[in-house]
């Protein structure tokens, strides 16, 4: 058994301790919560290798949850639960970075099998955040602090997740590159997987929204239509260890 630590967010409690039993069995510790501003408290509170999340929760929805989950810089795998009749939530969820969903009723093998995948996903991305070349980036108006992880534009220092921050360093490392998002979910998150597309695009809208004067012309991360993104970098300035 791993040391993996699992926090589900459910507020049915048969569901929540179905849910306990059969995660039991992949990880060490699966703790339950039944209400969202409990939820939120644990989430930010503790390191987890997974979050379950229903959107439905007394006292403060898993949309809600989720989005100040992604304010903060470290990274968690989150996996949606939602009612069938909920398709613009899900679709909210996604924009608000979650990583995958399922839809009420549920079978709770494959619910097990999706936050295994969502657990490899995030270990492998590790492998991509400890290999990744410790050198600064600098282009006009924009620096990239490697060590420091830390983004500087026009001046300001923006504040971006842990993701996005992978992202961005991914681009800005291979200049002119046109990369698709097959590609940046292997490269980037540590896994290709069709059908989770939705994750880059999520992630690169709200990275485009923090990193450009204009997300709809942006400057920086330029859409090749049909294909993927580039990093525009043929005016780098520097990019030094």
């Amino acid at each position: 058994m791993s040391n993996n630590k699992i926090l589900v967010i459910e507020d049915e409690f048969d569901i929540a301790q179905l849910i306990k039993i059969h995660l039991s069995e992949i990880c060490d510790q699966v703790q339950l919560v039944h209400d969202g501003e409990q939820g939120l408290k644990m989430a930010l509170q503790h390191e987890w290798s997974a979050v379950v999340l229903d959107l439905k929760l007394p006292g403060m929805d898993g949309l809600e949850i989720c989005r100040r989950i992604r304010s903060q810089s470290n990274y968690v795998p989150i996996l949606m639960l939602t009612a069938k009749s909920t398709e613009l939530d899900r679709v909210l969820g996604l924009e608000l970075g979650a990583d995958d969903y399922l839809t009420k009723p549920f079978s709770v093998m494959e619910l097990t099998a999706r936050v295994k995948a969502l657990i490899r996903r995030f270990d492998a991305s590790r492998g991509y955040q400890q290999n990744s070349i410790a050198a600064d980036l600098s282009y006009p108006g924009l620096q990239i602090l490697t060590e420091q992880r830390t983004v500087v534009v026009d001046g300001n220092e923006i504040k971006l997740t842990a993701k996005e921050f992978d992202l961005l360093h991914f681009f800005a490392s291979h200049p002119d590159k046109v990369f698709n998002r097959s590609q940046l979910l292997d490269q980037v998150w540590g896994y290709g997987h069709e059908g989770y597309e939705h994750t880059v695009n999520s992630h690169m809208n709200r990275l485009r929204t923090k990193i450009e004067a204009d997300s709809n012309e942006p400057k920086y991360i330029k859409t090749v239509w049909g294909v993927g993104y580039k990093f525009i970098g043929t005016s780098q300035v520097t990019n030094h260890a």
